[in-house]
């Protein structure tokens, strides 16, 4: 199976309880429950505010991967991955 990401901040959403919520209830295969609930993102952000606050998360990332990045390469890492999510793609 494919691993899916939020499509808002890249979490990976492997487990039910990760998926967001549409306004109906139903899962939102797209955003995380972090970032998307009944059906609206949880906060009006910037793409450089999610990164910033993503960067907040650094330790937690590092702990399960193989590479620990610091937070400035992390924020480079984020800087060219987010246009490609699908909340961030002009």
């Amino acid at each position: 199976m494919e691993r899916v990401y939020c499509q808002s901040c890249g979490m990976p959403m492997d487990k039910p309880e990760l998926f967001g919520t549409n306004n109906d209830g139903t899962k939102n295969e797209d955003y995380c429950v972090y970032c998307f609930k009944d059906g609206e993102f949880i906060k009006d952000l910037t793409m450089d505010e999610m990164i910033e606050t993503c960067l907040g998360f650094i330790d937690e990332f590092n702990k399960d991967s193989e590479k620990k990045m610091t937070v400035d390469e992390a924020r480079v890492s984020m800087k060219e991955y987010f246009p490609t999510l699908k909340r961030w793609k002009k």
